[in-house]
């Protein structure tokens, strides 16, 4: 296997990747702040150099190389220019030779408290019920400065909360027109459904025609909340619907779990970024009440047989190819809005979330003696978008919806703070047998690269009765935002390409658009996969304001740990997998793995202007019209 990288330079700035290249020598500048001689890198602006050199500057609408807007004047400093002492937003002044700066000078404090208090005073204040208490950078910054009594006062907007979808909220009232959610969305995932409406105190940075983001061609990946600084932005919470489940004694309420929250929930409490922390989820779940703990990565290692099958019978047919991913909904829906002439390439295997919510509701009830109509599924993932696509009326089984319920990792740890349980204390537990048991495979999913490594793993053992050593496939590995690689399969090379972020996914689907040859494409939405998921925890830190993708590296080598150390490295291996094929499905591709666990796609345009729950439900029809000439 050989691996050629696409040319880094914009693939670095839309994934946020931002890192120096250490064979490169950096010109060197001295400058002085706060009456102490520093030495920055050449290039950097004042914000950057004082951080650098361990001095706080505070900021709400920066983030490096994306958003450098200088709007919020919270980071103002003093410059001295020819002698005069000038007021200038350090993230857009450049960093000279011999500068001197002041960043707490008794002019900066005064200054940047009324910048604070300004935004403060036409924001909706209601902090101890807001969702993002605690860890909001507005909140935050208010208190360093000591912030008590907001001197302006009057007019006060009150703008209509959007809350006409399953995944997103948008509360206008508490925006402070940073446009960080603006720069996320058109200069690194390049959808561009915000943009500022009117002008000057009527200014709102919302969609077209303040329409909701249901009604746009938003994909629903939730960077936007990522990036919000406030609760303008949060996701679509369903805590107490989850809670209503469990409460109730004729309901019997399964959970799984999305093979990152392993590695992210940790952080919610204290934990260091990339710990992980399984065991210790399990048991945090069944104390919450949950009649079985279940393990996406199951259904992650049947999603690889069931695609890796999909892989070989369409390059035998030699039809439809490229073969494009299809376990992230936020990269589904940007096909759907934005190509949809590569329909028809996208793997019709559902996501593992919802292939476990289809078996939970067949084989798990068949096999437990079980009512279905009794069974409510909760999935806890790292994405809004799973939000989305768990409302998908292609989503169903028979009558039933696969996958009742989806809680962020955000959500999970609210829920495990209202019911009083110490996460740090908790035992380890094992998750439920059946649908629990999984390969390391199925764990490597959660970060960028690793369904095509996974799929792979699996497509060589069918074509040639042998293992290649698990390591053969780390240059499939990596946060470089496009990657191409050659793979053998049935002895012959077949061209693969990993993208992340849907920027870089843009990049690469023009290139199919010109002809360019691959075979396999494995695309997800979020920047590093759902390791940097919408759903994850937000960072009230420098380090996400910066968007260091670092946080993203170490939770993706924790996944690669976890796959390190299962002694199933590999989807056919797994024995559940294996047995729920003899007793149920048959085989990969069979026609009741079809009618469960593959689903269709629907073009709907770059302006869409529909409303959710539009959609035809016909499904059953369009399925099979697809999905036949697929056999293994």
């Amino acid at each position: 296997m050989h691996r050629q990288e696409f040319s880094p330079g914009p693939v670095v700035r839309r994934t946020g990747q931002l890192y120096d290249n250490p064979e490169k020598e950096v010109e060197k500048i001295k400058l002085t702040i706060d009456d102490r001689e520093i030495e920055a890198q050449k290039g950097m602006n004042v914000l950057e150099a004082a951080r650098a050199a361990g001095i706080e500057i505070p900021s709400l609408c920066y983030l490096r190389h994306i958003n450098e807007i200088g709007s919020c004047r919270v980071c103002l400093v003093e410059v001295e220019i020819n002698g005069a002492m000038t007021l200038q937003a350090s993230c857009v002044y450049p960093a000279t030779e011999g500068l001197v700066v002041y960043t707490s000078s008794p002019r900066v404090r005064r200054v940047r408290r009324t910048m604070v208090e300004l935004l403060l005073s036409d924001h909706h204040r209601e902090c101890t019920t807001c969702i993002r208490n605690l860890n909001c950078e507005l909140q935050n910054i208010a208190d360093n400065l000591g912030i008590r009594n907001i001197k302006y006062t009057g007019e006060m907007k009150e703008l209509p909360v959007q809350n006409n979808n399953p995944f997103i909220i948008r509360d206008y009232n508490k925006c402070i027109k940073c446009r960080r959610c603006e720069a996320i969305c058109s200069k690194v995932q390049e959808v561009n459904v915000y943009s500022a409406q009117n002008r000057a105190y009527d200014t709102v940075i919302a969609p077209a025609f303040m329409q909701d983001l249901s009604q746009v061609a938003c994909i629903t990946c939730g960077q936007c909340v990522i990036a919000c600084p406030t609760a303008s932005l949060t996701e679509k919470e369903c805590v107490d619907s989850v809670w209503e489940a469990l409460e109730d004694r004729d309901k019997y309420v399964v959970v799984q779990t999305a093979p990152s929250i392993q590695v992210t929930l940790g952080e919610m409490f204290g934990y260091p970024v990339g710990t992980v922390v399984t065991g210790k989820l399990v048991t945090a779940l069944r104390r919450l009440g949950f009649d079985r703990v279940f393990s996406t990565d199951f259904t992650a290692d049947l999603t690889i047989m069931e695609e890796a099958n999909e892989l070989l019978a369409r390059l035998d047919q030699g039809d439809r190819l490229p073969l494009l991913s299809s376990c992230s909904p936020g990269w589904v829906k940007f096909a759907e809005h934005f190509y949809p002439e590569f329909l028809e390439n996208l793997s019709t295997c559902k996501s593992p979330h919802e292939m476990f919510g289809a078996l939970a509701k067949t084989y798990f009830a068949q096999k437990e003696g079980l009512d279905p109509a009794k069974i409510v599924v909760v999935a806890i993932m790292p994405c809004t978008a799973k939000k989305y696509e768990a409302s998908r009326p292609e989503m169903g089984t028979s009558s039933f919806k696969d996958v009742d319920w989806v809680l962020t990792t955000r959500e999970l740890a609210r829920m495990l703070r209202q019911a009083g349980i110490k996460f740090q204390d908790l035992p380890d537990g094992d998750y439920d047998s059946l649908m629990g048991i999984a390969s390391g495979a199925g764990a490597i999913f959660g970060s960028t690269g690793g369904v095509i490594e996974a799929a792979v793993r699996t497509a060589y053992f069918l074509t040639s009765g042998q293992e290649l050593d698990v390591l053969d496939y780390e240059e499939l590995r990596g946060f470089s935002g496009l990657k191409e690689a050659w793979v053998e399969l049935k002895g012959r090379p077949i061209k693969v390409a990993i993208a992340h972020g849907t920027g870089n996914a843009r990049i690469l689907m023009e290139r199919l658009k010109a002809g360019e040859q691959f075979d396999y494409v494995e695309i997800m939405a979020c920047p590093g996969g759902c390791v940097g998921g919408g759903g994850q925890p937000i960072f009230g830190t420098r380090e996400h304001k910066e968007i260091s993708l670092d946080y993203r590296h170490n939770r993706a080598d924790a996944l690669d740990r976890i796959d390190y150390s299962k002694e199933l490295r590999r989807a056919h291996e797994n024995p559940a997998v294996k047995k729920i094929y003899e007793e149920f499905l048959g085989r990969p591709l069979s026609e009741r793995s079809k009618k469960l666990l593959h689903t269709f796609y629907t073009p709907r345009g770059e302006l869409p202007g529909f409303k959710l729950g539009e959609e035809k439900d016909s499904h059953d029809d369009r399925a099979e019209e697809k999905i036949p000439a697929l056999q293994s």
